[in-house]
């Protein structure tokens, strides 16, 4: 195996993965490929390139936290499917039996 060759077999079964030999041979082809763009891409030049250079520009986009107003809490849980007290009653979505 080469050095940078992937052993499908022991990803897939890390990953809880059954594969079929076809799978193994076509995701072991295409891991190759993927390696390959890397190793293209590390061949680049990016000494002056900053490590937070993106293609599209980003910025973050904020307002002030003003108090507003809301939902009034009694009428809102009475278009409730269920309440409890002051509180929306939920199914329980975590088992006991774990």
């Amino acid at each position: 195996m080469a050095k940078d060759e992937i052993d499908v077999r022991y990803v897939a079964k890390l990953a809880r993965l059954a594969l079929t030999d076809e799978e193994v041979e076509r995701f072991g082809r295409e891991l190759g490929d993927l390696l390959g763009h890397v190793r293209a891409i590390s061949k680049l030049d990016t000494e002056n390139i900053p490590a937070t250079a993106q293609v599209v520009e980003q910025r973050n986009v904020e307002r002030e936290d003003t108090i507003g107003p809301s939902l009034d809490r009694a009428a809102t849980l009475q278009m409730a499917p269920q309440a409890e007290g002051v509180y929306f009653r939920v199914p329980r979505i975590i088992a006991e039996d774990v």
